[in-house]
């Protein structure tokens, strides 16, 4: 099973995560999927926006915001309390065909929501088909996968499955070149990245992909960084081979 929402019940009503910061609440109130159930903001933040009328607005100063959000959150005067998107089956993502060569990126049990909301940013940056994640090792919606995706949460397809092994073979079905990143490899993302359409598969930080995700790949490959660095932040080197995946 291939699910879009795991619940959040971090910083706002369970089963309802908080998005702070103008780029996070522009874009859930942008996107037509996105229920929005409550706001709170300064006078001087929501005089800039048009607010549909079936929001619960409530007036509140700066330091009633910095309660509703962890600590030092950057929230710019604005606060919403919003329910997850729907869920997306992995099949559906997969049969949008639209341009044959956008990339996918599938992510093993990256966990940490400022690297997944980059890499959203990313994704969206590059145009990509969407993002495939674990339901259990991955990050929920959250405020601060929101404010790190800057708007990206709203408009990357993001899927989540219960295992990534069978995924990556219905991937493979769909006619992906399924290219897992890792250092250890002697042949180069450039040399792996062929004229299919390309799913860009990155490990967690640190650990790197599972070995049984790396047997579930059609071939490995690293990016030519310099030796004198033993690696990349997963978000940095998923940017860099989501180019290299648009540019070819």
């Amino acid at each position: 099973m291939a699910r879009r929402g795991q619940r959040s019940t971090t910083h706002g009503t369970p089963g309802r995560p908080r998005f702070w910061g103008r780029h996070a609440v522009t874009a859930a109130l942008a996107n037509p999927e996105r229920t929005i159930r409550k706001i709170w903001g300064t006078r001087e933040a929501l005089a800039g926006f048009k607010l549909p009328s079936a929001i619960q607005v409530t007036y509140a100063d700066v330091a009633d915001l910095a309660r509703l959000v962890p600590g030092d959150a950057p929230h710019q005067g604005i606060v919403a309390e919003v329910d997850p998107l729907e869920d997306i089956w992995l099949g559906d993502l997969l049969n949008q065909r639209g341009d044959d060569k956008r990339p996918l990126v599938v992510l093993d049990q990256v966990t940490d929501p400022h690297n997944v909301g980059a890499i959203l940013r990313s994704a969206a940056a590059f145009n990509a088909l969407g993002i495939v994640t674990q339901d259990r090792h991955a990050p929920p919606e959250s405020g601060v996968v929101a404010r790190a995706a800057s708007g990206a949460l709203e408009l990357v397809p993001w899927v989540r499955v219960v295992n990534l092994a069978r995924a990556l073979d219905e991937i493979a079905e769909a006619e992906f070149w399924r290219i897992g990143l890792t250092g250890e490899s002697q042949t180069t993302l450039a040399d792996a990245i062929g004229d299919s359409r390309v799913a860009l598969v990155l490990g967690a930080e640190g650990e790197g992909m599972r070995q049984n995700t790396e047997a579930h790949c059609d071939v490995l490959a690293r990016l030519p960084i310099a030796p004198k660095m033993e690696s990349l932040n997963v978000s940095n080197a998923a940017a860099i081979a989501l180019y290299a995946a648009t540019v070819r």
